[in-house]
């Protein structure tokens, strides 16, 4: 069993508040979520309105498979015009 974590650091130029990062943030999350089988969170900076770092998970019997879910995590932040990864961490457990 093969377990990935991918950490995004991600700036939203465009969010002007709180309320225009978590609109753009939900959006990837639950297509993360309802779409691949990931799991996705905000996991830092909640409260500063241009800048968060995104968490996704996936587990499966191998390397190969977590990896194509985990890609297409980045797929979705690449595909918003909203926001821009600074920093992209992959681990694996």
């Amino acid at each position: 069993m093969i377990a990935g974590l991918l950490q995004c650091e991600c700036i939203l130029y465009s969010a002007a508040s709180l309320k225009d990062k978590r609109s753009v943030i939900l959006s990837i999350l639950r297509k993360a979520i309802n779409n691949h089988n990931l799991a996705a969170s905000e996991t830092d900076f909640q409260d500063t309105w241009q800048r968060t770092t995104l968490a996704f998970v996936s587990v499966g019997t191998s390397r190969v498979s977590v990896e194509r879910e985990l890609n297409r995590a980045l797929a979705l932040i690449d595909g918003c015009p909203d926001i821009e990864r600074t920093t992209t961490t992959y681990e694996w457990f």
